[in-house]
């Protein structure tokens, strides 16, 4: 594909924004936004897995393409996020106990966190390049993140205010990251005709 990385990059972090255009990675995104510390290292733990997983996927669609076995690539991808996601929880667990308690079982669950595996295949799908598909997964990246601490800046802030009990809980984070999701369809004319 011809599109620039600059395009992808906005592409993926604003236009097609991976939890609020595609909703994918809504349980950690309504799992852990519930604070911004703990929402924001979340989202640098999945940035981070989203870039090596992409660059891992690069190379194994290429090899698995020369040797004429692309029927592999979807468990060879989900092998590589599994691994990648093991070393991160135990850098998160060795770093920072506080935060590996504070993510809990969203930290293991980043392996089974459908928009990093969506990243490796939209790349490999499309015909990226090396640099496109770095592009591509560090803009899936700061989206995510970007979702998930404007989702938490929203919850801590509503915490405060006087809610009736009807919108509160689950009500009221389904209601914000429906107008999140709103708000991000302005971005739609951004981007150059990336889709």
């Amino acid at each position: 594909m011809n599109e620039s990385p600059f395009s992808l990059f906005v592409s993926a972090c604003l236009v097609n924004n991976f939890v609020l255009a595609y909703f994918l990675g809504i349980c950690p995104f309504l799992g852990v936004s519930g604070k911004l510390a703990t929402a924001s290292r979340m989202g640098a733990a999945v940035t981070f897995v989203m870039l090596v997983s992409s660059v891992c996927a690069f190379g194994i669609h290429a090899l698995l393409d020369a040797i004429g076995a692309p029927y592999l690539q979807l468990i060879a991808f989900i092998a590589v996020i599994a691994s990648t996601v093991q070393l991160v929880e135990m850098f998160v667990k060795k770093v920072s106990p506080a935060l590996f308690r504070a993510l809990g079982i969203f930290l293991p669950l980043i392996t089974t966190n459908c928009a990093i595996l969506a990243v490796a295949l939209f790349q490999t799908n499309k015909g990226y390049g090396f640099v496109q598909s770095v592009a591509f997964a560090f803009g899936a990246g700061l989206g995510f993140t970007l979702a998930l601490v404007l989702m938490a800046g929203l919850r801590e802030r509503l915490e405060l205010a006087k809610l009736p009990d009807v919108v509160k809980g689950t009500a009221l984070a389904l209601a914000l990251a429906g107008l999140l999701s709103m708000g991000f369809m302005g971005f739609a004319g951004l981007g150059g005709g990336a889709s």
